[in-house]
């Protein structure tokens, strides 16, 4: 596959198709990535439509992979885009990101992430997560294999109910966009081989203070997944629990 000299090889892998997912998947095009591929079974909302940059109201009721694809390829046509729809859960998460070379997580659920993370770590892929609600976000980088990962830093998901649902706690337009952005900034570097900038630091980005602050943390020697002596060794679905929120 040429790069189209701006170094970036590899394909990626976008877990979720809204917020996030549709500035990380312009970022990464607009920086050289030729294929892409996106998981998702939601379709377009056009409740959502403020902060998924890539859909709008033409496309209400299509499936949002499909409408990311559409877009993408329009604006730049040397971009292969394949759509997956398919929700991402444990039962196929390790086969997916193994076929890629970096995964960037764009959902927008405590399960999703959990998997995402566990799936990557044990098929030892990179991971660029991301998540944004109400006014701000964050993001953080689990390197092939993880320490750190994301569990080292949380722990367990929560359990059912902690927590306000997506619905409830809604977020402003332009926060996944920016969050999105800088997932795709980071995804396109580990693919022309540099160091993550986001591995072993939370990146806290608040849209009221227009701050943005990165805390440090380390590898967790007793993690569930990356630790020393981690329990996890295969995805069981009972783990996570249910993704009930949509990106």
């Amino acid at each position: 596959m040429s790069d189209g000299g701006t170094g970036l090889r590899g394909s990626v892998l976008i877990i979720g198709a809204g917020g996030l997912g549709c500035p990380a998947a312009l970022a990464l095009a607009a920086a050289g990535v030729r294929e892409l591929t996106v998981v998702d079974d939601d379709v377009v909302d056009e409740t959502n439509l403020h902060r998924q940059v890539l859909h709008g109201v033409a496309d209400v009721g299509i499936l949002k992979v499909e409408s990311l694809a559409h877009a993408l390829e329009r604006r730049f046509p040397r971009v292969r885009v394949t759509p997956h729809a398919t929700r991402f859960d444990a039962s196929n998460a390790i086969a997916l990101v193994s076929a890629y070379a970096v995964i960037v997580d764009g959902s927008d659920n405590f399960a999703t992430k959990f998997v995402a993370n566990d799936a990557c770590v044990l098929a030892r892929r990179p991971l660029v997560h991301g998540a944004a609600v109400g006014t701000g976000g964050q993001l953080l980088t689990v390197p092939a294999g993880g320490k750190p990962c994301y569990r080292c830093l949380f722990e367990e998901p929560p359990p059912a109910g902690v927590g306000p649902s997506c619905a409830e706690a809604g977020v402003l337009g332009p926060v996944p966009g920016v969050v999105g952005a800088l997932q795709g900034a980071e995804a396109a570097r580990l693919l022309r081989g540099q160091k993550p900038a986001f591995a072993g630091r939370l990146v806290q980005y608040d849209s009221l203070g227009m701050s943005i602050r990165a805390v440090r943390f380390n590898p967790n020697p007793t993690c569930a997944v990356c630790g020393a002596a981690p329990r996890i060794r295969a995805l069981d679905a009972a783990e996570y629990g249910d993704a009930t929120c949509r990106t």
